[in-house]
């Protein structure tokens, strides 16, 4: 079920020598001032084949080095490591209706609203499809600063456009999302997904929340000047997440490589082989395939919680229309590319010290690319 590893130094030098191209462009983005450092892994069916970091935590000297199993708060690769993967599992065990519309499972979603309010057609698919004409981003932790009364100002939200006829990522959503998955399993986000995934795919260092004694060993994100006026190292830098205890839909995991390249292992099962496997996959292909169909509207790059190779593409130009992935806004990423059986992630800290840079932006298509073109 887990990802092999390569363990002779010799190979991983013969690796390093072969991906010579895509360090550089890493190498490159840390002299850039794209990111004081990262870490990053491939897999190619079931077969780690790079893994490795560069840099430091931040831009000083003394700071830290990145090791490859250093952990990084992963942001919106919460929506499918989390809050997605649990919505994949409860649908595959037939717990969850993705039609199942979302006043349903959060009654205070719709009460008060007029009878004829969109707010009463919104589904959870639409949730996962990122089309439920909720907004994009709102800065709830404003006027909020309780769990409770966030929850409240995100499901007052105003329902912008029908259901299923604007596709608009929504970082509302998936906090809804996450509330309605929590009210169906009668149990918080954290403690299901490291119980029911985490813990069968041996995923010892994801989830919610890192402890104090552990925070320092965690790359810091930004200085924040604006709201918690510190520096944010080892908790979830996405405000409203912070707001709701660090534990959302939406953002607040922190993970690793290694973790990521398991889950992504999951994900791929065996579908590259013909022999069935010694060890049940946690998810089934047909649920795989599900997810990653897109959806509508027309036009819309979305499937049910991933994204999907788009013009231009974070993943670059050579993962196959048959991928999935997401971004993280730290400056995190995972592809992975259904066709090929190869899943590739990257981890930065790109918001130190703060979020003014953009160069993420060129760096990861241009590894994606470099990784696609090594193998």
């Amino acid at each position: 079920m887990y990802p092999e590893s390569h363990s002779s130094a010799g190979q991983a030098t013969r690796q390093s020598s072969r991906f010579r191209n895509a360090l550089g462009v890493l190498e490159d983005a840390i002299g850039a001032h794209a990111f004081p450092g990262c870490a990053f892994g491939v897999l190619v069916d079931g077969r780690i084949v790079l893994q490795g970091a560069l840099g430091r935590f931040t831009w000083e000297e003394d700071s830290p080095l990145v090791a490859a199993d250093t952990v990084y708060d992963v942001a919106s690769l919460t929506k499918v490591v989390a809050t997605t993967a649990a919505a994949m599992l409860l649908v595959q065990r037939g717990q969850l209706d993705l039609e199942i519309r979302l006043g349903d499972l959060l009654p205070d979603f719709v009460a008060g609203r007029a009878a004829w309010d969109l707010a009463r057609n919104v589904t959870l698919s639409h949730l996962l499809a990122h089309s439920s004409g909720l907004p994009g981003y709102v800065e709830l932790f404003r006027a909020a600063s309780k769990p409770a009364e966030l929850l409240d100002a995100c499901q007052r939200l105003p329902i912008e456009a029908a259901p299923g006829t604007r596709a608009e990522y929504s970082d509302p959503g998936f906090i809804l999302l996450g509330k309605s998955i929590e009210a169906l399993v009668h149990e918080d986000l954290a403690g299901w997904m490291r119980r029911e995934i985490y813990a069968p795919l041996g995923m010892t260092v994801t989830g919610f929340c890192p402890p104090l004694a552990t925070r320092p060993a965690i790359p810091p994100t930004e200085v924040d000047s604006d709201f918690r006026h510190r520096c944010i190292q080892g908790e979830v830098q996405d405000e409203n997440a912070w707001v709701l205890g660090g534990v959302a839909g939406h953002a607040g995991l922190f993970s690793n490589v290694q973790d990521l390249l398991r889950f992504a292992a999951a994900i791929l099962g065996d579908r590259r082989s013909q022999e069935p496997r010694k060890e049940p996959s946690l998810f089934d292909r047909r649920i795989v395939e599900q997810f990653a169909q897109r959806q509508l509207p027309q036009g819309s790059a979305r499937a049910l919680g991933w994204d999907t190779p788009s013009e231009p593409s974070s993943s670059g130009k050579h993962f196959s229309r048959h991928s999935i992935g997401h971004l993280g806004y730290s400056g995190c990423s995972l592809w992975i590319d259904l066709d090929a059986g190869l899943a590739v992630v990257l981890l930065s800290n790109r918001t130190w010290p703060d979020r003014k840079s953009q160069l993420i932006r060129q760096v990861r298509p241009a590894f994606h690319d470099a990784v696609r073109e090594a193998i």
